[in-house]
């Protein structure tokens, strides 16, 4: 048996594991290389991440193809941390927010550049020292060695996002939670929350409640989406099954929002300005109790809009009570229905029989009788302005 022919792959595997360790001393001088052409593709990218990230690279380089090279020159023991500073780097990677195209992209790199030193070296050495099929299989090692980095690092950096996601998820919940809530006012707790939900100390904030109707799948999606389009944040939260958001950005005003929303609306949604965080527990609460007023159907409408109904749903003991005082006998009457549209096209018109009869399609003279039939069942007299504002009341609170 021909022993050469046996050990011939050990013997090529100790040449191309001498040839990198050749270069081995250089590996600072590599690595500032890989580091110097990622900075020059991406430099505004990780800047914009933070400031202190191309540092970061430059350091990570070093150790990097300080490891590599030792893994690829045989030494027994760097494989082990080398596995590590792959997994530590995934993780690291995923807080920084660095999106994990880039460091791929960083670790492909790194072996093109580390390639390219052990052939430059292999051609100063002369072709006798390294011949050309050890560089291949120093070749596929490179690339195989860059399939487990990969492996690891991919897997590492979604095991901390998603880590990341949930921490993240579970804070900004309960900051939501704790703006509903009213605890805006304490200084601390603002600072916290607009730290966890990304908001300037001067960001304008609004508050959307969202309540769905029957068979409704996802009311928030479309009009998160439709949101987003226009340029504002969104943070939501569900509370006791009703969904309310936090938005910032370029925000138009109450009207503005609202007619914003309207396209994807689905559900009962009104929306409220908000005076910065601390204000948003007062916003969140009449964005609530505007939303409820909403009739079923679904709609979008703004607080400002609202106030009547808001002040009337405050308390519920209130509405029984201004509608048996304000309609009276009326409620019992056999035309009640017809004669309550009377009311609301009168009042709507500013009393105004003429208006009213056209509005309603029926004859002067037929609004005028009616007039006589409310004021006598109701006792209120449709020129006096507070018995006109008490009926007008019991109108709204009956919608």
């Amino acid at each position: 048996m021909d022993t050469r022919a046996i050990d011939e792959p050990t013997v090529a595997a100790e040449r191309v594991e001498r040839a990198w360790r050749s270069i081995l001393h250089r590996s600072d001088e590599v690595a500032d290389m890989i580091s110097a052409r990622l900075l020059a593709r991406d430099l505004d990218a990780y800047a914009e991440m933070s400031e202190h990230l191309p540092d970061d690279i430059r350091h990570s380089c070093r150790e990097h193809i300080r490891r590599g090279l030792q893994v690829l020159s045989g030494i027994d023991s760097a494989k082990a941390s080398a596995v590590e500073l792959w997994r530590e780097t995934g993780r690291r990677r995923a807080r920084q927010g660095v999106p994990l195209e880039l460091v791929l992209n960083a670790y492909t790199m790194g072996a093109r550049v580390l390639w390219e030193a052990l052939t430059e070296a292999a051609g100063r050495a002369g072709a006798d020292d390294v011949p050309d099929t050890d560089l291949l299989v120093a070749a596929r090692a490179v690339w195989s060695n860059l399939d487990v980095q990969s492996a690891v690092l991919i897997e590492a950096y979604h095991r901390e996002r998603d880590r990341v996601h949930r921490r993240d998820q579970q804070r900004q919940q309960t900051v939501m939670d704790g703006l509903a809530d009213g605890r805006g006012g304490d200084p601390t707790f603002a600072e916290a929350a607009r730290a966890a939900l990304g908001l300037g100390p001067g960001d304008a904030v609004a508050c959307v409640v969202v309540i769905a109707e029957p068979g409704d799948c996802d009311p928030v999606g479309r009009l998160e989406d439709q949101l987003q389009r226009q340029g504002i944040s969104s943070h939501w939260h569900v509370r006791s099954g009703v969904a309310y958001g936090l938005l910032s950005g370029r925000l138009p005003d109450e009207p503005g929002l609202v007619a914003l929303i309207e396209p994807a609306a689905e559900g009962r949604i009104a929306v409220a300005s908000s005076n910065g965080v601390h204000g948003f527990g007062t916003a969140f609460q009449l964005a609530m109790r505007s939303a409820r007023t909403v009739p079923v159907g679904g709609g979008v409408v703004g607080v400002t809009d609202r106030l009547p109904e808001v002040l009337l749903a405050g308390d519920s003991h209130v509405t029984p009570l201004l509608i048996h005082e304000a309609f009276g006998a009326l409620l019992d009457h056999p035309q009640a229905d017809t004669l309550l549209k009377t009311l609301r096209s009168l009042l709507a018109h500013d009393g105004s029989p003429t208006h009213a009869a056209e509005e309603l399609y029926c004859h002067r003279n037929t609004v005028m009788y009616r007039i006589k039939q409310i004021e006598r069942l109701t006792g209120r007299d449709l020129t006096d302005p507070r018995d006109k504002m008490l009926l007008w009341l019991a109108l709204t609170a009956q919608t």
